[in-house]
């Protein structure tokens, strides 16, 4: 049986659980359970805390687990990362009062306080920079005005609590995060985890594609699959008037509508878009 780790709260749980739903996982769900199990799949989830899904993976105790970049980093479990998700994107910044630093290097010296130790302290080791790590668990933006810190070091994804706590980010980011599948390190192949790890790529290329069907006239038809050149080969096929084939291909999301306009220009006609809702490659 497959044993997966999910987030149960914070900008992790909701789209991991769209995500699994997508790829045929967690069909008779409730919302809130503690552990789901999926005998269709022979898988089983648990909803953990974040910020342990790596440790528990680490641990060999769960076979796969979804988790963001920081939190694998600052665990030291010993999981690793094999998928990224594409979801949940956000930074590991440093943060202090308003004018108070211009740089990185200026917080030498001071008290930080962050939610993820490990992270920072590598940083400032790396960076040759002194400082005291005041660890705290969850929100750290009010250790400055509550005098237990003099900047913070923080997950952002927008900066809007930062500012509202009177801080400004300083520097570049940290880190760059976002949401990953992670396995413990060295395990051994399973055909199980194979098969969520498709379906999870299965569903990923069907959100960053459409397929895309035209008609074209023949002489044409070099210049529009070079628009058009799909994942292997466009599919062509004849039709009824010999002077006409009609192309099939899967196409980015994120460029249909300049492809759309270029077939048109060389004279492609019936230009049709489709969601792809699952998919195998």
């Amino acid at each position: 049986m497959l044993r997966v780790a999910l987030p149960n709260k914070g900008q992790l749980a909701e789209p991991a659980r769209a995500m699994l739903a997508e790829a045929g996982y967690l069909n008779a769900s409730v919302g809130h359970e503690l552990v789901i199990q999926d005998p269709d799949n022979d898988a089983e989830f648990f909803f953990l805390r974040p910020k342990d899904i790596a440790t528990y993976v680490g641990a060999g105790r769960l076979d796969i687990g979804i988790t963001g970049r920081d939190m694998l980093l600052d665990s030291g479990a010993d999981a690793e990362e094999i998928l990224g998700l594409g979801f949940a994107g956000s930074t590991f910044r440093l943060a202090a009062p308003i004018g108070a630093a211009t740089s990185i290097a200026d917080l030498a010296g001071c008290r930080i306080a962050t939610s993820y130790p490990v992270l920072l302290q590598q940083f400032l080791a790396d960076n040759k920079i002194t400082a005291e790590v005041i660890r705290l668990d969850g929100a750290v933006e009010n250790a400055v005005r509550l005098g237990v810190a003099d900047a913070v070091a923080d997950v952002v994804a927008t900066g809007t609590t930062i500012r509202k706590a009177g801080l400004e980010i300083i520097g570049d980011p940290l880190l760059v995060s976002d949401a990953l599948l992670v396995r413990r390190r060295g395990a051994s192949a399973d055909s199980n985890v194979d098969t969520f790890v498709r379906r999870i790529n299965s569903v990923m290329v069907a959100r960053s594609y459409v397929l895309v069907d035209y008609d074209i006239k023949a002489e044409f038809l070099d210049q529009v699959c070079k628009i058009t050149p799909g994942i292997e080969s466009p599919t062509v096929s004849s039709l009824h008037d010999p002077a006409w084939a009609a192309v099939r291909a899967m196409v980015p999301r994120s460029e249909v509508h300049r492809v759309m306009d270029e077939l048109y220009d060389l004279g492609a006609r019936g230009i049709l878009v489709t969601a792809i809702h699952a998919c195998r490659l």
